[in-house]
């Protein structure tokens, strides 16, 4: 308790960066606080759905069915037909005939990169006996969310880190540990949170085909973004093989709470016998399933919801291009604006807030010294008139640099 009690008393006299302010409402994307209306260019409600009536409704029913919580195991007999469809609907949207649902996204990493490696000795305690003892190995962007790390440490498996998005990096570092009876696993998020950059899916596949690897994908940031239909990364390369796992969370495009890992029927099958983040805690809320149908419902009936988010994007790009800053990546409604020194970006964030607009300063360690950023990301609830403030109040903030740089 020590440590505790003195990181408790030195954080009385250096109140950090992130410290977080308590608000009046959710953004969908603007909230209160403090009696303030404030625009927030920060929240991962992309489609503004969390907020949705029907979405809503698909919730108040759930709860006058189902109760406020499922207190049990789904493993173990807490399992609901809303689950299984949801479930079912998941694994279509990503092309695959299962999903496994786990309570966040955070705990579908942890709870399956944790016990992939390990699945033939946890199901010995089920009375499995393995014909071969298989070795693994994971091979990780070194960007990729801390969710992914921490499951891949938990695992106990050999791991190594590839250069971020570095096919020949990756290659190489495949070719080296290339072991007979081992087998690779590659792990990426499908959109890298920090950076707003896309992993490149067809040449990962290519690498995984051709090592016989797994290929883990981190869709949070694509699922119900990328793609014709939201389908996420596959669906925005129309890249799709067997040797995909495709991970996505629940509480960011769709509005709820969840995460899930998209596979085949009988992986899935295993994952739930095998993978603890399953089987010994309870699921997310009945009435969320109830409001992810729903809300994936609005996914294939209103394309231009998602439609919106990107015009918007757009738009913001168009507006910001002449005001001399880098936008570190324009592919995905994440738009990082490279600031470069941490306190000058802590700074601008808060000059920002004093305008009414909420923008996330990013700094070591979530972004390389150096690299210090306001990460603007869009919403298809944002209006030109939204956008417009925000730009001007960055206009005004480029032009104060430059004068003190004069």
């Amino acid at each position: 308790m020590h440590d505790l009690s003195d990181i408790a008393s030195w954080l009385k006299h250096h109140p950090i960066h992130h410290a977080s302010s308590v608000h009046s409402t959710l953004p969908d994307p603007t909230f209160v606080t403090g009696g303030e209306t404030v625009i927030s260019f920060s929240t991962n409600n992309y489609l503004a759905l969390a907020n949705h009536p029907r979405l809503v409704a698909a919730a108040k029913q759930g709860l006058d069915r189902y109760g406020v919580g499922n207190c049990e195991s789904r493993l173990l007999g807490g399992d609901l037909e809303v689950y299984r469809e949801l479930e079912r609907r998941l694994g279509a949207l990503k092309h695959k005939s299962d999903a496994v649902l786990f309570v966040t996204g955070y705990m579908t990493n942890i709870g399956v990169l944790s016990s992939i490696v390990k699945a033939a000795t946890l199901a010995r305690l089920h009375g499995f006996r393995a014909r071969t003892r298989h070795k693994y190995a994971y091979y990780s962007d070194e960007f990729n969310h801390i969710s992914i790390r921490e499951g891949i440490q938990m695992s106990g498996a050999l791991r190594y880190n590839y250069r971020h998005c570095d096919m020949n990096h990756l290659e190489s570092l495949l070719q080296a540990g290339a072991v007979e009876g081992t087998t690779p696993i590659i792990v990426s998020d499908g959109v890298f949170s920090m950076e707003g950059t896309i992993a490149p899916l067809p040449q990962l596949v290519a690498l995984a085909e051709r090592f016989g690897a797994l290929l883990y994908i981190d869709d949070a940031h694509a699922t119900g973004i990328l793609g014709a239909n939201g389908g996420g990364t596959s669906e925005h390369f129309n890249c799709y093989s067997a040797n995909i796992m495709q991970m996505g969370t629940l509480s960011k495009a769709l509005g709820s709470i969840g995460g899930f890992v998209a596979v085949e029927k009988d992986v899935a099958d295993v994952i739930r016998l095998t993978s603890s983040a399953y089987g010994f805690t309870c699921p997310p809320p009945p009435d969320q399933a109830a409001a992810l149908l729903a809300a994936l419902d609005i996914l294939e009936e209103e394309p231009q919801r998602r439609q919106r988010l990107w015009d918007n994007q757009r738009y913001f790009i168009e507006q910001m291009r002449p005001l001399g800053y880098t936008i570190i990546s324009t592919e995905t409604p994440i738009l990082p604006v490279l600031i470069g020194d941490a306190e000058t970006c802590q700074r601008y964030a808060i000059e920002l807030r004093k305008e009414g607009v909420h923008v996330d300063s990013i700094q070591f360690p979530a972004a390389p010294v150096g690299q210090a950023r306001l990460r603007f990301m869009m919403n298809a609830g944002h209006t030109k008139a939204q956008i417009d403030h925000a730009v001007s109040v960055m206009a005004r903030l480029a032009g104060r640099a430059e004068r003190l740089v004069a």
